[in-house]
């Protein structure tokens, strides 16, 4: 079946050059155009869209609501912004709703890649349960004392980028949304960034404060209280994992992307388990009881109850959120590195090793198993005996 894919704009001719550019992909998308808000809410009443690609400026139904209508009605749709980069307050709306944000003018081969990334992504999560929770996501929840502290010093009168970009790089779920928004071409900004703390100075309090006051970019977590699962240790656990995941990285002389991929890959890549948590407390819960009652580790546990890991559910929202494919990959196949189709030392191999072995010192989950390093994997690339090595790295980091 063809892609399904409507575009909305209240500019006919702007939907007459989408045509145009477009007209290569007719073989594979199924394309409607419609004028508006209205109009393209009266065309997904009829029919079923894969993605929906909206301007920001239109009369009536504008494209911030367009998007959080769509959200509430048909969650497994991918939302996209294509607008003008002289809309910031109307984009602070929709940052929410929207998944990514491309801007105007935007090259054809940048919005394909775009959409089509966005279908496999849909594709590759194969529980449509599952994609709909994933796809409504609009923030991950932070710790609240996190949260609080970032609230106050963003309301301060003397408010300090470096300290904005101390307490969001010191949690998952903001660092997430940061870089959801860094890897954006609609702000304009470098891509590929090394850490959160350059991606808040990039972003700058200017786009930062409206995101925190009052577009709800970043929310408050309310602790479900589930056996076997602690969001501090989820942090503490992350922030340990990509910093030893960039130290092998870079112990093995990877190339600079490897090495930016291997941290913040190492951040993000127990999203799933917040996702889960917040979201489908019941079964994530059940998926913790059976780690703990039968010694497995929780990604199989989460495999039997639910039918998925919370790498491929982590991962999932991240594709969509338009984060770089290798920073994907990695969060992907951390557990199941053999399944990776990369070739050689990669993000993958950093973050499986540093999880492995930082889960001695700072376990993401309390259910006190212990996780295995895949030999076959290391021994197919040549690197079963650097792990001593690394695991000297990874105590040096947890101070050991």
């Amino acid at each position: 079946m063809n892609t399904r894919v409507l575009f909305v704009d209240d500019e006919e001719n702007v939907l007459s050059g989408l045509r145009r550019m477009l007209r290569g992909q007719r073989k594979v998308w199924d394309m409607k155009f419609a004028h508006g808000g209205g109009a393209a809410l009266e065309l997904m009443a009829q029919e079923a869209f894969d993605v929906v690609v909206t301007d920001m400026r239109m009369p009536g139904i504008d494209g911030a609501e367009l998007l959080s209508q769509v959200s509430q009605k048909y969650p497994n749709t991918v939302r996209l912004v294509l607008s003008g980069q002289s809309e910031h307050e109307k984009i602070f709306r929709a940052i929410g709703p929207a998944h990514q944000f491309l801007s105007k003018p935007c090259e054809s081969d940048v919005l394909i890649d775009t959409i089509q990334r966005s279908c496999r992504l849909h594709e590759q999560l194969q529980a449509t349960a599952l994609r709909e929770v994933t796809a409504k996501i609009k923030s991950l929840p932070s710790l609240p004392s996190i949260y609080g502290e970032l609230v106050q010093e963003i309301k301060s009168d003397d408010v300090s980028l470096d300290r904005v970009a101390d307490i969001i790089s010191s949690d998952v779920a903001m660092t997430a949304k940061v870089m959801q928004l860094v890897n954006s071409s609609f702000f304009g900004l470098p891509q590929h960034i090394a850490c959160p703390k350059h991606a808040v100075s990039l972003l700058g309090l200017n786009i930062l404060q409206p995101l925190v006051l009052s577009a709800g970019a970043f929310s408050k977590y309310e602790d479900p209280g589930i056996p076997g699962f602690s969001l501090e240790d989820s942090i503490e656990h992350s922030l340990a994992v990509a910093t030893a995941s960039k130290a092998i990285a870079e112990s093995e002389s990877a190339a600079g992307y490897v090495v930016d991929a291997a941290f913040i890959g190492g951040m993000m890549h127990d999203v799933g388990k917040l996702i889960l948590a917040v979201n489908l407390t019941e079964q994530f819960s059940e998926a913790c009881q059976l780690a703990a009652a039968e010694n497995m580790p929780l990604w199989q546990a989460e495999q039997r109850a639910l039918g998925t890991t919370h790498a491929e559910v982590g991962a999932h929202l991240l594709g969509l959120w338009g984060l770089p494919n290798p920073i994907v990959e990695a969060v992907t196949f951390h557990h199941r590195p053999s399944e990776c189709e990369s070739q050689g030392f990669s993000a993958v191999t950093a973050i499986h090793v540093a999880n492995v072995l930082q889960n001695v010192h700072f376990p993401g989950d309390r259910t006190n198993t212990q996780l295995e390093l895949d030999q076959n994997y290391l021994q197919s690339l040549g690197l079963a005996d650097r792990v001593e090595h690394w695991e000297a790295l990874t105590h040096q980091g947890a101070g050991v």
